[in-house]
């Protein structure tokens, strides 16, 4: 069951449309980790999320789930709605060849992103399966690496 989803417009014709996904336990936030992760919340990125996709007429639709076989049915059926994707894949990161193989069947980009810098933490956290199939990836800038990678997401779909 998808925890949280939020359209941000219907609008198609045109807009340059992201799909943003928040893996597993990113709902989380603000209570797990602080020293980790500190203690900005799911709601505050989204809100600097929606504030750019405004001030840049970009169409968002944001999800959190902590499921990936739903993850992967968000990312299989992308293909034609959306022009870029930016995901934040948590775990999955580390161990979802599933949400890998998803990525890399749809004519999709990716942007990978991470709060934390993953190779600065355990080293079990050293290897993503993602990054290979996303167009890049930003991590350890907290809530700016969702900033980052939205503009990067947008400057992938005027390339496309």
């Amino acid at each position: 069951m998808i925890t949280k989803k939020i359209k941000i417009t219907e609008r198609r014709g045109g807009v340059k449309r992201v799909l943003v996904i928040h893996g597993p336990n990113l709902n989380l936030l603000g209570q797990r980790e602080p020293d980790i992760y500190g203690k900005v919340t799911m709601d505050d990125i989204n809100s600097g999320l929606k504030k750019m996709a405004k001030a840049k007429k970009v169409a968002l639709e944001i999800v959190q789930s902590n499921h990936e076989g739903e993850i992967v049915e968000l990312i299989g059926k992308s293909g034609g709605k959306f022009g870029a994707i930016l995901i934040n894949p948590a775990a999955y990161t580390h161990t979802s060849v599933a949400i890998r193989d998803a990525i890399s069947s749809v004519k999709v980009p990716a942007v990978e992103v991470h709060l934390s810098n993953i190779y600065a933490r355990e080293e079990f956290r050293h290897t993503s399966l993602i990054s290979p199939v996303a167009k890049g990836q930003i991590c350890g800038f907290g809530k700016m690496s969702y900033i980052l990678g939205l503009e990067a997401a947008i400057g992938l779909i005027g390339k496309k």
